[in-house]
């Protein structure tokens, strides 16, 4: 089953949010230019990351057998057990040693590199909902930036530094530090600069610094998704120097970068979104942006009606732009709002096929929604970390800042877009679909406030370990059994590494579920620990397999992928119903901490499933959960809920509440 979710990133150490020490007003290098200027080439380490290894044939049907065990009944796993003996001594082995003489063939890449790109690529369903999740910023610590056009103006300006810190090599380098006492220094910065890139990563490795895959980041900026039938395509052009902002259903495109390739000034920049602020052109009567919610065969053969009529040049505007600035004309009421507007919106004020759509509403709130394709949430993570460091601390305007005289209206194009009767029509089927879709969902949260990640690790728990286990007690509460989990896991620690799946739900998890939901009266508090202990042992085993990409799912995933590249008839392994099962991921999680997040949600990946964002802060833990009918987020949350506080109960010694 596909991920659609955001994908679990490593956090980086770099101060983010309000305490962090404060710039003076743009005292960046090269007057604005840039974020920084690193020591270490942006791309320094690249060359040297480590492949990403393809796991032994054995293991993946161990772990996968492990998986599998909470959600079967011994009949059925014996039958799985049958299927797997025979695929890993028969075709499965064949086609691992096909899989490992073309990785060998490879070595510029990852298996699962192109498979991955393969699979969202050639994905004929909506991008909305099913793939695209979103990031929300928290506001500007000085309430008075989060204006609506000083906070625009602000973040435009970040998000451009970075384009350009990046593309001059002089942004950080990505990197895991385990130890930065000794790594994340000046002098080691130094020092490894001058090591060959070949060999760079061996540098890092020995100071317990671990470079992370950076070949995604080309990706953020002046990218789209194109439809194309059967499969769409990524399109890039670097040379493109304006920004695309849509506001009411209305594309505007004007210049960020001038002719240099340098920052237009900010006062510039604010002018023209001043100036597009004060259209008052009320919404168009069909939307464009709706047919970017269509399925993508359909999309793809009205694009083609689009450019036939007369439209291809506003079309590489709105594809080539560095990104796209979405303003929204209403302030948002509650976080069960943003969520809704960041994740769909009512469909006419945003690009979905865009690499990313930065989000400011009426009062500054902001947000990331992005396509899923092109990367995954290491490299948006990275970019939405600098982006609010740079527009909080480094602001390119204050609240008092006067637009510069600029003629906005020569500087500002509107495009306009011919449409003829089939494209006409083909808007208001896409708007009634997506009016009908987005109608079914539901989003709702909760921020459990007894306790965090401090308190848990005090207790020798791993906090990722128990806000899994809630889900798993919840969903045993409110539906008596245990169901297919997903976690996702960056392997950006190897060279074109994208995701592998944690498994959560385990006999461990199955066992101490049924324990506190069943019967916690016949447990002492002690015994109940020590089921929380196993679990947390086991789920920290899984999380340092699959970041080191040892899960099962991917190498299935690629052995499966190869058997029909190669014509070869779907082996049983992936006709057994338990193989449906389990990738038909009731419960889909995710989790993205940083100081500069306020929230992050998807949808469901399946119509019967959950979509779980969540992040285990240091002193509370926050849950955003989506559903469609048949499912009921809010009593789900109800149920996490109580499995926390019994969970907490359990550590501190008190009995459970029934």
């Amino acid at each position: 089953m596909v991920a659609r979710l955001l994908l679990r990133a490593w956090s980086r150490g770099s101060a983010v949010g309000p305490g962090a020490p404060c710039r003076p007003l743009s005292v960046s290098s090269e007057l604005g230019q840039y974020l920084h200027r690193s020591v270490v080439p942006t791309m320094h380490f690249q060359d040297s990351l480590p492949r990403l290894p393809i796991p032994k044939l054995e293991d993946t049907i161990r772990r996968y057998l492990s998986a599998q065990k909470p959600l079967l009944d011994d009949g059925q796993f014996r039958k799985t057990e049958q299927f797997c003996k025979s695929f890993e001594n028969g075709i499965g082995k064949e086609l691992h040693e096909q899989l490992v003489a073309q990785d060998k063939q490879n070595k510029h890449t990852s298996y699962i590199s192109g498979p991955w790109f393969d699979m969202y690529l050639s994905a004929r369903d909506s991008i909305v909902l099913n793939f695209n999740p979103f990031i929300a910023f928290n506001p500007d610590p000085k309430s008075e930036y989060n204006d609506q056009l000083t906070r625009a103006t602000n973040m435009t300006v970040s998000a451009i530094r970075f384009l350009r810190t990046l593309r001059e090599g002089l942004l950080e380098p990505e990197v895991f530090h385990l130890n930065p006492a000794k790594s994340d220094t000046d002098t080691f910065k130094k020092l490894i600069r001058f090591v060959p890139s070949s060999l760079s990563w061996y540098g890092a490795y020995l100071v317990n610094a671990y470079p992370l895959d950076m070949s995604q980041y080309f990706r953020l900026f002046n990218s789209t998704r194109l439809p194309r039938p059967g499969r769409d395509e990524l399109f890039t052009d670097d040379k493109a120097r304006h920004l695309l902002v849509l506001r009411k259903g209305h594309f505007y495109v004007f210049d960020v970068l001038d002719e240099n390739g340098n920052i237009v000034s900010a006062s510039e920049i604010q002018a023209h979104l001043k100036y597009i602020l004060s259209d008052n052109s009320p919404v168009p009567e069909f939307p464009l942006a709706y047919l970017a919610t269509e399925n993508r065969d359909v999309w793809a053969e009205l694009r083609q009606k689009l450019v036939s009529d007369g439209n291809e040049e506003n079309l590489k505007k709105v594809d080539s732009a560095v990104f796209c600035l979405c303003l929204d004309d209403f302030p948002i009421k509650d976080l069960v709002h943003l969520s809704h507007n960041m994740l769909h919106g009512d469909g006419t004020n945003r690009w979905f096929d865009k690499s990313f759509n930065l989000i400011i509403a009426k009062d500054g709130t902001a947000a990331v929604h992005f396509e899923h394709a092109w990367g995954d949430g290491v490299a948006v993570l990275r970019f939405f970390n600098e982006v609010f460091k740079d527009s909080t601390q480094a602001p390119a305007i204050t609240p008092q800042s006067q637009p510069v005289r600029a003629d906005s209206s020569a500087a500002v194009q509107k495009l306009s877009f011919k449409l003829n009767d089939a494209l006409k029509a083909g808007i208001s089927a896409a708007k009634e679909k997506f009016d009908a879709t987005t109608k079914t969902l539901t989003i709702d949260l909760i921020r459990f406030q007894r306790g965090g990640k401090e308190f848990l690790k005090k207790e020798k728990l791993s906090p990722d370990s128990v806000a899994q286990l809630a889900f798993q007690m919840a969903f045993l509460r409110q539906y008596g059994q245990t169901v297919a989990t997903y976690e996702s896991c960056s392997t950006a620690a190897f060279k074109h590494g994208r995701t592998e799946t944690i498994r959560p739900a385990s006999i461990f998890t199955k066992r101490c579920s049924e324990a506190f939901v069943r019967e916690p009266s016949k447990h002492s508090a002690k015994e109940l620990q020590q089921m929380m202990a196993e679990c947390s042992k086991y789920h920290g085993q899984l999380t340092k397999e699959a970041a080191m990409g040892q899960g099962f799912d991917r190498h299935l995933f690629a052995l499966r992928y190869l058997a029909a590249a190669k014509g070869i008839a779907l082996p049983e392994l992936y006709l057994d119903p338990a193989y449906g099962q389990i990738n038909h991921n009731i419960l889909s999680t995710s989790t993205l901490v940083s100081p500069a997040v306020n929230i992050g949600g998807f949808a469901p990946v399946v119509p019967d499933g959950f979509g779980i964002g969540y992040a285990v802060h240091d002193n509370w833990i926050g849950c955003n959960i989506s559903s469609y009918p048949g499912r009921n987020a809010r009593e789900f949350l109800q149920c996490v809920e109580k499995a926390l506080e019994d969970m907490f109960d359990a550590i501190e010694g008190k009995p459970i509440k029934i």
